[in-house]
C-alpha cells in the first residue's frame, strides 16, 4: 500500500509539473507606450495560454538595457535592440540573448536639435552637449553614427537625464541635442504642443550611414536551448497579436488604458500608428514578411557594428538572430 501511494504522489506530481505553463518573464523596451499594445494583447486575448505560457510583462528601462536584463537572468524574453546583442556576443558572453522576431524593419534612432540650432549637419555636433537617457539604444549607437560621418565621438559632451526629462532638457537648452527614439520623441513633442517637423531638426541614423536593424523579440539562452517548444510559441503569440492590433488601434487602445489609465489614449493612438507606418512596415516587409530579417542586410550591420566598435570578433547571423521560429510567410503579410 505504501508503494502505490508513493507511485501515485510521484506520478500526480509528475503530471502537474507537465501540466504546468511555462513561466515567462518578458521586458518591455520603454516605460509602456502605444506600441507595446500588442504584447498586453496576446495576454488578454489568452494567446500566451494557448501556447502554454505564464508570460507577466514589466516595463523597460532601454531597449540596451532589455539585453543587459537578459544576459543576467533576471527576464527569460523582452522587446530589445538587435545591435546590443550583436554588441555582448561579439564580446564572447556566452548568455547573449539571440532574436526570434524582429519588429523595428526601419530603426527608429535618430538625433534632434531645435530648428533653429546652428547644428545643420551630423558635423556641427563637436564641441556640442548631448543628452541621452542612459540605457537608451540612440545613445549606445551614437558612436557609430559619429565615426560613420567622420566625428570624433569624445569630442562630444554626454549629458543622461531621466528619459521623461529628455525632450524637455533640449527644448530648455540644457543639451544642444538628443539621441531619441523617434516614436518616442515625436509623439512628446506633439504633446508638448509642438509641430515635430517644423520646431525640430531631424537626423535619422539610417540616413546618415547607419543602416541597421533595430527593436524585436528576443529570447535568453536558456530559454532558447532548453524550452524552443516556449519559444515558438512565445513568438507565434505575439505575431497573431501584432497582426490584430495593427487591424484594431482603437481595441488596441482600450486594453492599453486599461493597463495604465493615466496614458494620453490619442497620443499613443498616433504613436502606434507612426510607427506602423515609418518603422514597422516597409518594402522590405511587404517582401519578407514581418518579424524576417535580410541576412544579407544583418551581415552588413555586424560588420558595421564590429567595425565601428572595435569589437573582438564578428558573430555569425545565426549567433543573433534565429527565424526557425517564425510562423509561415502567410501569417506574417501585413499590409495597412
Amino acid at each position: 500500500m505504501k508503494k502505490y501511494l508513493s507511485s501515485l504522489i510521484f506520478f500526480l506530481c509528475i503530471s502537474n509539473t507537465l501540466s504546468a505553463d511555462t513561466k515567462i518573464k518578458f521586458t518591455l523596451d520603454w516605460k509602456y507606450q502605444g506600441i507595446h499594445a500588442f504584447v498586453f494583447w496576446a495576454k488578454e486575448k489568452g494567446y500566451f495560454k494557448e501556447e502554454g505560457l505564464d508570460v507577466t510583462i514589466d516595463q523597460g528601462k532601454g531597449s540596451a538595457a532589455t539585453v543587459n536584463r537578459i544576459v543576467s537572468g533576471s527576464y527569460d524574453a523582452g522587446f530589445g535592440d538587435v545591435n546590443a546583442i550583436v554588441q555582448v556576443a561579439a564580446k564572447g558572453e556566452k548568455n547573449a540573448p539571440i532574436m526570434t522576431y524582429m519588429l523595428y524593419n526601419s530603426p527608429p534612432y535618430a538625433l534632434i536639435t531645435k530648428a533653429d540650432s546652428s547644428i545643420k549637419s551630423i558635423k556641427d555636433v563637436v564641441g556640442r552637449t548631448l543628452g541621452t537617457p542612459s540605457g537608451g539604444s540612440a545613445g549606445m549607437l551614437f558612436n557609430a553614427l559619429a565615426k560613420a560621418n567622420d566625428v570624433d565621438p569624445a569630442s562630444v559632451n554626454v549629458v543622461n537625464m531621466s528619459p521623461n526629462l529628455q525632450e524637455q532638457m533640449l527644448l530648455n537648452d540644457d543639451v544642444d541635442f538628443s539621441a531619441v527614439f523617434s516614436v518616442t520623441s515625436y509623439m512628446n513633442l506633439k504633446a508638448l504642443g509642438l509641430d515635430p517637423e517644423k520646431d525640430l531638426r531631424w537626423f535619422m541614423y539610417s540616413e546618415n550611414g547607419v543602416g541597421l536593424y533595430a527593436n524585436g523579440i528576443m529570447v535568453s539562452r536558456p530559454l532558447y536551448e532548453k524550452n524552443p517548444q516556449a519559444v515558438a510559441g512565445l513568438t507565434r503569440a505575439l505575431n497573431k497579436s501584432f497582426k490584430e492590433v495593427a487591424g484594431d488601434i482603437d481595441g488596441a487602445m482600450d486594453l492599453l488604458l486599461k493597463v495604465e489609465p493615466l496614458l494620453d489614449r490619442d497620443i499613443e493612438a498616433s504613436r502606434l500608428e507612426f510607427a506602423l507606418n515609418t518603422h514597422f512596415i516597409t518594402p522590405e516587409t511587404d517582401k519578407i514578411g514581418i518579424g524576417a530579417i535580410d541576412t544579407a542586410r544583418m551581415e552588413k550591420a555586424i560588420e558595421l557594428l564590429v567595425n565601428i566598435f572595435d569589437l573582438p570578433k564578428t558573430p555569425a547571423v545565426d549567433e543573433i538572430f534565429d527565424p526557425t521560429f517564425l510562423p509561415p510567410l502567410a501569417d506574417r503579410t501585413l499590409k495597412l
